[in-house]
């Protein structure tokens, strides 16, 4: 027997507000039950198990110990600058001259999260193997 991951759950201070972040960041919708001042809110993702906040009366106090490693469909570079605009902040940069490497970004309650290389970005690298992904950790 197994067990199925039905969740990636959060804690936060605002479910809502913070799954409508996360719902832009992947272009996915929210559970259609969903409304202002739940304490649980859902983001559908496309496949997998769904985002799943909950509203706790605690804020975060250090480092996650698990987070969400993000492959965007354009370059790392410029989902960063998506993702900034959209109320991310820039934790920590592990991006190397090669095209290597990963950004750390946490979303606005302060969850860390890694942007690793884009497709646009293994296009652009004849050298790039699919290989060179298992180094792309936080």
């Amino acid at each position: 027997m197994v067990s199925i991951v039905q969740n990636v759950a959060v804690d936060c201070a605002n479910a809502y507000e913070l799954a409508l972040f996360w719902s832009s960041v992947t272009g996915r919708p929210l559970h259609p039950d969903c409304k202002p001042g739940h304490l649980e809110t859902l983001v559908l993702l496309a496949e997998g198990p769904v985002l799943y906040f909950n509203q706790v009366p605690e804020t975060k106090t250090i480092k996650n110990r698990i987070h969400l490693c993000l492959r965007p469909e354009t370059t790392r570079d410029a989902e960063v600058d998506r993702l900034l605009g959209l109320g991310a902040t820039f934790v920590a940069d592990h991006r190397n001259p090669d095209g290597s490497g990963w950004a750390i970004l946490a979303d606005p309650e302060g969850n860390e999260f890694c942007v690793l290389h884009g497709d646009a970005d293994h296009s652009n690298r004849p050298d790039a193997a699919d290989s060179a992904d298992s180094a792309d950790s936080a």
